[in-house]
């Protein structure tokens, strides 16, 4: 672990047990390698902690493991030019900048965003499709419109959700379907 890994201060409370108990505040980077349940890349920040020598070793190495697997927080223009490759520039009369506003609005461009509504379906990731009508959550058995399980929407590959939304883009509301968009 690097020094710059480690940043704060050691209080040495006492004696416990077998060893020193030692009560670090600190922020830890995930062995250089940016953590994604933070927004800051790279930076894990951490409450106080009362940590054994062995195990403070491990946290950093733990933390990353147990991190949501396979959602991204993408960048705005990363995110613009995945978009625009995949053809929604113009698609419906939307501009490349009416799809960023929307995955902006709905989920600042983090792909593993689940929000639980009140009739019980679920908005999920980066541009909050429901379960209500577009994809699969087996506990309702809705309509599935773009025959997809509702967990294909939460990784970091997006094409899936790109095709779903330019399909409901293609309903009679295009974007207004979405609750941020007024256009």
């Amino acid at each position: 672990m690097r020094s710059s890994d480690v940043h704060g201060s050691v209080h040495t409370p006492g004696i416990s047990g077998e060893g020193l108990m030692v009560v670090f505040s600190f922020s830890i980077g995930c062995l250089g390698v940016p953590c994604p349940t933070c927004r800051s890349p790279g930076i894990m920040s951490f409450p106080t902690l009362f940590l054994g020598k062995k195990l403070l070793l491990l946290l950093p190495l733990l933390m990353c493991f147990t991190s949501r697997v396979g959602g991204k927080i993408f960048r705005r223009c990363e995110l613009a030019h995945l978009l625009k490759v995949s053809g929604l520039e113009g698609y419906r009369g939307y501009s490349l900048a009416d799809w960023v506003c929307l995955a902006f609005y709905e989920s600042h461009f983090d792909t593993a965003i689940v929000d639980h509504e009140a009739d019980g379906s679920t908005s999920n990731g980066i541009f909050q499709i429901n379960s209500h009508l577009w994809c699969e959550d087996y506990k309702h058995f809705q309509p599935n419109f773009c025959k997809m399980h509702c967990s294909d929407l939460l990784t970091s590959d997006i094409k899936d959700d790109i095709v779903c939304a330019m399909r409901i883009a293609q309903g009679p509301r295009g974007l207004g379907a979405w609750y941020h968009c007024s256009v």
